[in-house]
């Protein structure tokens, strides 16, 4: 279990985290996700005992991370891959953890084989790791010393998709077997596809989280037109109600059915017209998060 209570940290007069609260239960695999700059490692490094918090507190197990005697064997903790000694080899840095953590040497080869890192790689230095191989190097000292609980930033990040494949089976594999995983990733089809529950966070705040069925269960209609406005003053004219939605569609109570038809009546193109239930990761991202994007909208003719 990890539990975050009105979790703060401020750096000079920028409020990085501002009063964040989630839970993580074992048994299920918790994206964690939001754009650049949205708290969302400060976050983690506050959980894992790196980064102090300026008020509110993070445990994991029921305790402070710096509290954990022999934290290795309890949390697995993967925040960035490229933070190991380049000079030292795949199967040293998993020797010396071992040794930390007073683990049999038989641990190493375990995970060596766990993430498909060969004999002859294990003994190249790190830095001729690609960025791939460090990844599955530092998920292998993650679970070094066979941890209830997996803290992980963007570990995707660098792997073919037959390694987000393998990486995928593994967390759910892990969470099966009552393991507890916070997981961000700017991948969000990953996301959506691994997941048992969602904490969306946006300007250091969390904007929404729930399970995914509760976040992706919404009623109505999307539809996105090739002129917007067209789109949304037909809906009006014709008593219909609506709201943005995703990246420049809209979301209406109305039928799909309705909604074509009221199109048609204006003579607007649609792009997209389809029920809203089940709405996509991406959308509702986009949706929750949009005044927090550096990325905006592009006005239609900007670009011309």
């Amino acid at each position: 279990m990890i539990k975050v209570e009105g979790l703060s940290k401020t750096y000079g007069g920028f409020k990085a985290v501002d009063n964040v609260t989630f839970d993580c239960r074992p048994g299920a695999v918790t994206g964690f996700l939001g754009p650049n700059g949205a708290g969302k490692s400060t976050t983690m490094r506050i959980i894992a005992g790196l980064t102090p918090a300026t008020s509110g507190s993070a445990t994991v197990a029921g305790v402070h991370y710096h509290d954990i005697p022999n934290p290795g064997t309890q949390v697995g903790v993967l925040l960035d891959a490229s933070a190991q000694h380049a000079g030292r080899t795949g199967r040293e840095v998993l020797t010396m953890g071992a040794i930390v953590m007073g683990l049999p040497m038989s641990r190493v080869e375990e995970m060596l084989a766990l993430v498909s890192l060969s004999p002859a790689e294990s003994k190249r230095r790190i830095r001729d790791y690609s960025l791939g191989m460090r990844q599955r190097l530092g998920i292998a000292h993650a679970l070094l010393g066979d941890p209830k609980i997996l803290i992980l930033d963007e570990p995707a990040n660098g792997l073919d998709p037959a390694g987000i494949h393998w990486m995928r089976g593994l967390l759910r594999e892990y969470a099966n077997r009552g393991g507890t995983v916070l997981l961000s990733s700017h991948l969000l089809h990953e996301i959506e596809v691994i997941a048992d529950e969602l904490i969306l966070i946006g300007n250091g705040r969390i904007v929404a989280s729930g399970t995914k069925a509760e976040l992706l269960h919404t009623a109505g209609t999307f539809v996105k037109a090739s002129d917007a406005g067209a789109i949304a003053q037909a809906l009006t004219a014709a008593g219909m109600s609506s709201t943005p939605s995703g990246d420049g569609g809209l979301r209406t109570e109305s039928t799909p059915e309705e909604v074509g038809r009221v199109a048609a009546a204006a003579g607007v193109a649609l792009i997209e017209l389809r029920p809203a239930e089940g709405a996509g990761l991406e959308e509702m991202f986009l949706e929750l998060t949009g005044d927090t994007q550096r990325e905006k909208s592009t006005p239609e003719g900007a670009l011309a």
